[in-house]
């Protein structure tokens, strides 16, 4: 067990023939006891620093430790939502290329429709064109029979005979 000031103040010291200087040595003893004190108080107080340091380390030790684990989370995190994102965005496409698909199908099927309507369309349109080319090569061949002019030379003798029986 170490000394204390104490121990010190109350040491005796047994007397000897021709032994020292009693003041002296009292004197050196106080010296001693006030040097002692104070190296005590500053262990005293070097110690409470000591304890006020570690209880901070201790706390930063406990905030580094949190902010860790923190940061772990976040990177955990992160990767969770950057996978989400790529699934949801190979969804997305997955989506878009059926929808492509259906769209260029459709429009495929419409085309088909439409040319077939077309081609149709020509047929009748050629149809009626040579049906109203026989009925005009018909009425053209009629108009050039002389059956027109007998026709016509009976109208007048027929306007003749009508005219003579009226003034008659």
């Amino acid at each position: 067990m170490p000394l204390t000031p104490l121990d010190i103040h109350n040491k005796e010291f047994t007397r000897g023939f021709r032994g020292y200087d009693e003041d002296e040595v009292n004197e050196f003893l106080d010296q001693i006891i006030k040097d002692y004190e104070l190296v005590i108080r500053e262990k005293k107080d070097l110690a409470d620093r000591v304890n006020e340091l570690e209880e901070k380390l201790s706390h930063f030790s406990s905030i580094e430790t949190t902010l860790n684990k923190s940061i772990l989370i976040a990177q955990e995190t992160a990767e969770d939502v950057k996978r989400s994102a790529d699934k949801e965005a190979k969804l997305i496409i997955k989506e878009a290329e059926k929808n492509a698909d259906r769209i260029i199908n459709e429009s495929l099927s419409k085309s088909r429709k439409i040319t077939l309507e077309i081609e149709e369309l020509k047929k009748q349109a050629s149809v009626y064109r040579t049906r109203f080319r026989m009925l005009l090569e018909a009425q053209l061949e009629m108009l050039s029979t002389d059956d027109w002019d007998d026709l016509s030379k009976s109208n007048e003798d027929e306007e003749e005979e009508s005219y003579e029986n009226v003034n008659g």
